[in-house]
C-alpha cells in the first residue's frame, strides 16, 4: 500500500492535533523496541501531533548498518486505530517499510518476519509530516496493541524515527481482573441482620 497525502494543507489551522491524539492512550512504560540503539528511546518518539517536528536529542534509533526496528506499542484500552504518521531522520536515514501485526504480545524477528502482518506499506523518505499511511479499518478495530516492523532505508546506513503518530478513535479502556474473595464454610457472626436478635424476642 501507499501512503495517502493529506496533510500538504496547514495541519495546526485544519486542526489536525485531534485525530492523532492517540498517543494519549499508549501505555508509554511497557513500550519495547528490538535492536534500538540506546534503550528507552523508543518512548520519546510519541508526542501530540504539534510538536512532531521538534528535533529530538534521543530519536529511536538501529546501529550502524543495521536498518531493522520492531517496536511494540500497547494501549490502555481498545483502540480502532485509522492511520499513521511516521517522521524519519536526514541523510536517508528513514524507514522504507512497514509492517503491522495487531494484538500480538511478544513477536520477535523471526516470528515477524514469518508472518503475515494485518497489513504493510511501501513508506517515502518523510523528514516533515506530511505523509499519512490509511489502514484497512476493519482490521484495526478492537486493537489493544500493536506491533511494527520497520526495514530498509532510503540510502541511509540505519533507521531513525523521530515521530509517529495514530490516528484513531479510543473504543474503550481496558478491564483490569476484579479479585473476589468467596468463604468455604460461612461466619454466622458476619452475617448479622441488624434487629435480629429483638425480633426473637417477641412471642405470641
Amino acid at each position: 500500500f501507499k501512503a495517502c497525502c493529506s496533510h500538504s494543507h496547514d495541519c495546526e489551522a485544519a486542526d489536525c492535533g485531534p485525530a492523532y491524539s492517540l498517543y494519549k492512550n499508549i501505555t508509554l512504560d511497557k513500550v519495547r523496541c528490538l535492536n534500538e540503539e540506546m534503550p528507552g528511546s523508543c518512548k520519546n518518539i510519541f508526542r501530540p501531533w504539534s510538536e512532531r517536528t521538534k528535533p529530538l536529542d534521543s530519536p529511536l534509533s538501529s546501529p550502524d548498518d543495521d536498518d531493522e526496528l520492531l517496536l511494540h506499542i500497547p494501549f490502555d484500552g481498545c483502540v480502532k486505530l485509522k492511520a499513521i504518521s511516521i517522521i524519519g531522520g536526514s541523510n536517508g536515514n528513514t524507514p522504507a517499510h512497514l509492517k503491522v501485526f495487531t494484538n500480538r504480545e511478544n513477536l520477535d524477528f523471526t516470528d515477524a518476519k514469518a508472518m503475515a502482518p494485518q497489513q504493510e506499506w511501501d513508506l517515502t523518505d518523510d523528514t516533515a509530516g506530511v505523509m499519512e499511511y490509511p489502514t484497512m479499518i476493519a482490521k484495526f478495530s478492537g486493537v489493544h496493541c500493536i506491533t511494527m516492523l520497520l526495514t530498509g532505508t532510503h540510502g541511509g546506513d540505519r533507521n531513525e524515527i523521530h515521530f509517529i503518530g495514530l490516528k484513531g478513535e479510543h473504543e474503550q479502556r481496558r478491564r483490569e481482573a476484579v479479585i473476589a474473595v468467596y468463604e468455604t464454610r460461612p461466619n454466622i457472626s458476619d452475617h448479622k441482620v441488624p434487629g435480629a436478635n429483638e425480633a426473637q424476642q417477641w412471642k405470641f
